[in-house]
């Protein structure tokens, strides 16, 4: 039997800062995961990473990730995006200090 599709997102590293970014609804990268398109179709998922892996003028391994719906949109459901998206540090700074204020 299949497994059932999680939803996803498409995510990549931005290429001049390194920073973590997810495709938007609009084709834009944001490096906010709450702003990514969740993907709950296969093969749309599948077209809009084609045309995402095609930006690399901005962004270097993109890739689909899984995710849960949450109450401020996508939500990382693997430890692994999780690290990606807060970074590797155990106190706060850079963007890990900007989202303690939000």
């Amino acid at each position: 039997m299949p497994r059932p599709y999680l939803p996803k997102v498409i995510t990549a590293n931005a290429l001049i800062e390194g920073d973590v970014v997810y495709m938007t609804a609009k084709g834009m990268w944001s490096r906010c995961m709450r702003d990514a398109e969740i993907l709950n179709d296969e093969a749309d998922a599948q077209i809009r990473l084609i045309d995402a892996s095609a930006q690399s003028d901005d962004v270097v391994g993109v890739y689909l990730s899984d995710v849960a719906q949450g109450p401020n949109g996508a939500e990382p459901v693997h430890f692994r995006e999780e690290f990606r998206r807060t970074g590797p540090s155990n106190y706060l700074h850079g963007k890990q200090e900007g989202q303690a204020h939000v």
